[in-house]
């Protein structure tokens, strides 16, 4: 069973969503630092710091990466697939255009 998670939440600095935007379109950190003009390891620190912000933390059974691109979709939006130029089947469009997940057809 997996271990119950409380989220921290506090408002990220706009580098840190925009890391964070990176990594939800399944970048690496190396990557990342070259569209960002940073080193690596401050890329690392923001992951890191960003992952302590949303209280998660890494252990052998967890990829953190992973929960961490989760939550900030859930507390961000879901930007990252428009970026992926993937269709998702379950999406549907309001009346202004913006495409909503109606959650039913998964």
């Amino acid at each position: 069973m997996a271990p119950e998670r409380i989220l921290n939440t506090r408002e990220l600095n706009p580098f840190e969503k925009l890391v964070l935007g990176l990594l939800c379109e399944g970048k690496t950190n190396s990557a990342i630092a070259r569209l960002t003009s940073h080193n690596e390891k401050v890329i690392e620190n923001t992951v890191s710091r960003t992952a302590r912000a949303f209280n998660i933390k890494s252990d052998p059974d967890t990829n953190m990466r992973v929960l961490l691109a989760l939550t900030f979709r859930t507390h961000y939006g879901d930007a990252a697939i428009e970026h992926l130029s993937v269709t998702c089947s379950h999406l549907e469009e309001d009346e202004e255009g913006r495409k909503l997940c109606d959650g039913e057809n998964h």
